[in-house]
């Protein structure tokens, strides 16, 4: 504190004693007490301004640097806008669904496709006429597909 050491301080305290008197001390430091309260509030003042015209400079700074920033680039918010890009998102999905419901509307509104079914059992082509020297023993040797599977045994139950 000041450079004033333990020593040097009861020095000083004894001479005020002396000087000041025993009756008077008390309330000598009590209003250098108050001296000190206010110095360091208006320290604190002091500082609080301070602090407070750094941060206007700053600001000061800040907001030229930007409209610098502005002049040279523009400053395009919208485009910054979180909501614009979800209403697209949302529409790209709405068109996306209305695509599929189109083509699965066309699917099921076109007449169904006649595919070529193979030929069993009942349902195949008569063999071509065979010559009268040749036997059809080829031919009858080979058994007939049934047309459907058969069903199974119903079992009783019970």
């Amino acid at each position: 504190m000041f450079g004033i050491d333990a020593p040097e301080l009861m020095v000083i305290a004894v001479i005020a004693l002396i000087f000041i008197g025993p009756k008077e001390l008390p309330g000598m430091l009590r209003t250098l007490g108050k001296w000190v309260a206010t110095a360091r509030n208006m320290a604190g003042e002091f500082r609080g301004h301070v602090d407070d015209m750094m941060r206007q400079a700053e600001l000061d700074e800040l907001k030229k640097q930007v409209e610098s920033g502005a002049k040279d680039a523009v400053l395009d918010l919208q485009a910054l806008d979180p909501s614009r890009e979800i209403r697209a998102a949302i529409e790209e999905g709405a068109s996306d669904a209305e695509k599929e419901m189109a083509a699965s509307r066309a699917a099921l509104e076109a007449p169904p496709a006649t595919e070529a079914l193979p030929a069993s059992g009942a349902d195949a082509e008569p063999p071509p006429p065979a010559d009268a020297g040749q036997t059809q023993t080829a031919a009858a040797n080979e058994p007939a597909e049934p047309a459907e599977p058969a069903p199974p045994p119903k079992v009783a139950v019970g």
